[in-house]
């Protein structure tokens, strides 16, 4: 990488220019696709240790508390606001006061998170009382998801600094090491199940001390990368600084815009606190599956059209900034559709191949299963979200994603009421799901009235090719899956076979069938 110019150059200077928006998203999607497996792997190990009992679903909670929290503040608001504000600076001020942003808001941002977390260490047990108030009938459960709590929450503050550090470099166009630093999470906590647990007394509190370990090894490794750009913050707390007032005045709205489907989530733990023990882990596991594509696909794009469209918003380019939009939307269609198909179709298989060991049990598996097909009926709405949502706030337009996000809010409660009573944890999902899928359609009808997203050319045929693609897939899957019973009884490694081969015929024959209709990589290339 090379560094930004001194404080005598102009930030005004051009810019060698940024790698086209495929490479960029493709690049992001390796690394991400390498966090998710390794995620996969660390699920895979905390099932087998712990299964999906009263141990597994306290520290889900305690981890899902801190998590939950970093998603929306910090790669959900706070990104969103702070990508586009620096995205500014870098456009039209000196690097100085590129530096004096960055400085601030290290700053600010740090005595805000520190003051929280010292907080939430001290009221552990009412925050697990709010976020798992089921719990309050187990006094065993309750007392170590709080204990838990305490060592996981430090997690917010460390990770969040990570995410301030990650956006600087993302608005530089180095995509790869933030995109690479989740790795270190998932290497940390399957370290910590393999080799703490033996060593405590309560061998759960091991996974919590991974994900402090965690916290900090991920921001630390982001530093020397802020050095090599000239941009190491110097923490200075001043909320004055115009540009800290604009962040902090886009944050507020942000939270709701883009971390809605986050929000809903939650409230899914909520509500499975008190349905039968598992209820949590189930819906754990399930949206551990349905987050790989959303993750490594939909979140690579909408990480890397930020900061493009933010740049282009300051330039006035409305036509580039409308057919980035289209772009990206047209990636995550030709992503997202197959991959909620596949996971609707391979639900006990996958469950099986990845989790089916140790403590998990043929009822866990069969009951996870209903809650990801459940989320896979949203999981394009989920990936549309990540792509629609920057469509807003790279023009600081909060408020719109605001009022979308508390309609789409209201109506996951009310989905969750109808819907909990029939079908259990499922119908949870399943709520979030159609939330999802209002939150999107809504999305997408503000960009269209505010002429930020027109089609482009095209769209008739490619949908043509896509469903065409797509049956083909069905069929080839539905022909070569054997029945759930014998993924049930076979070994771990006869599933992984069996998957191995269902996943290579898969995609032979989805990418097979879009060249065969004429759909080329070129046609998705964008600078």
């Amino acid at each position: 990488m090379s560094a930004e110019p001194s404080d005598s150059q102009s930030s005004r200077k051009p810019l060698p220019a940024a790698p086209g928006l495929l490479r960029s998203s493709g690049l992001v999607g390796m690394m991400t696709m390498l966090s998710r497996v390794l995620g996969l792997v660390r699920d895979m190990v905390i099932a087998r240790y712990f299964g999906a009992g009263s141990d597994a679903d306290a520290f889900f909670v305690a981890f899902k508390i801190p998590n939950f929290l970093r998603r929306l503040f910090a790669e959900g608001a706070f990104a969103q606001a702070f990508v586009p504000v620096l995205s500014n600076y870098r456009e039209t001020r000196s690097i100085s006061e590129v530096r004096g942003l960055v400085n601030a808001v290290a700053g600010s941002l740090g005595l805000v998170l520190l003051g929280v977390t010292l907080v939430a260490m001290l009221g552990a047990p009412l925050l697990t009382a709010v976020f798992a108030p089921g719990f309050l009938n187990d006094d065993i459960r309750f007392a170590l998801a709080s204990d838990m709590l305490r060592i996981t929450f430090p997690y917010l503050l460390l990770i969040s600094l990570t995410a301030f550090a990650g956006a600087i470099l993302n608005s530089y166009d180095r995509f790869a090491v933030p995109a690479f630093t989740p790795v270190i999470l998932n290497l940390a906590m399957i370290g910590a199940a393999v080799f703490m647990t033996p060593l405590m007394d309560t061998p759960v509190m091991a996974l919590a001390w991974g994900v402090f370990i965690a916290g900090a090894l991920q921001l630390f490794f982001q530093l020397p990368f802020l050095m090599r750009l000239g941009l190491m913050p110097r923490p200075r707390v001043d909320y004055r600084h115009e540009g800290v007032k604009r962040i902090l005045k886009l944050m507020a709205p942000a939270m709701f815009g883009v971390s809605v489907s986050q929000i809903n989530l939650l409230l899914d733990t909520v509500l499975a606190s008190f349905l039968q023990t598992g209820s949590v882990s189930w819906l754990y596991y399930s949206d551990r599956l349905s987050e790989l594509p959303l993750g490594v696909f939909a979140i690579a794009i909408g990480t890397v059209i930020l900061p493009s469209l933010s740049r282009k918003h300051a330039a006035s380019s409305a036509d580039q900034f409308a057919a980035t939009l289209d772009w990206a939307v047209r990636c995550v269609l030709l992503i997202g559709v197959p991959a909620a198909l596949a996971l609707v179709l391979l639900a006990e298989p996958l469950i099986a191949t990845l989790f089916h060991y140790g403590e998990v049990t043929d009822h866990d598996v069969a009951m996870s299963a209903r809650s990801l097909r459940a989320y896979s009926a949203g999981l394009l709405a989920f990936m549309l979200i990540k792509v629609l949502a920057p469509g807003f706030f790279a023009r600081e337009d909060t408020r719109t994603p605001v009022k979308i996000g508390i309609i789409a809010m209201v109506a996951n409660m009310l989905f969750n009421l109808a819907l909990i009573v029939p079908l259990a944890h499922a119908g949870l999902a399943l709520a979030t799901a159609l939330s999802a899928w209002l939150n999107t359609l809504l999305l997408w009808r503000g960009l269209m009235r505010e002429g930020a997203w027109r089609s482009q050319s095209g769209w008739p045929v490619f949908l043509l090719r896509l469903g065409l693609a797509n049956a083909v897939l069905a069929g080839a899957i539905l022909w070569l899956s054997p029945p759930v019973s014998d993924w049930l009884s076979a070994g771990g490694l006869q599933r992984s076979q069996d998957m191995a081969v269902l996943v290579a015929a898969g995609l032979l024959a989805y990418f097979g069938t879009l060249a065969l209709v004429g759909v080329r990589i070129r046609h998705f290339r964008q600078r």
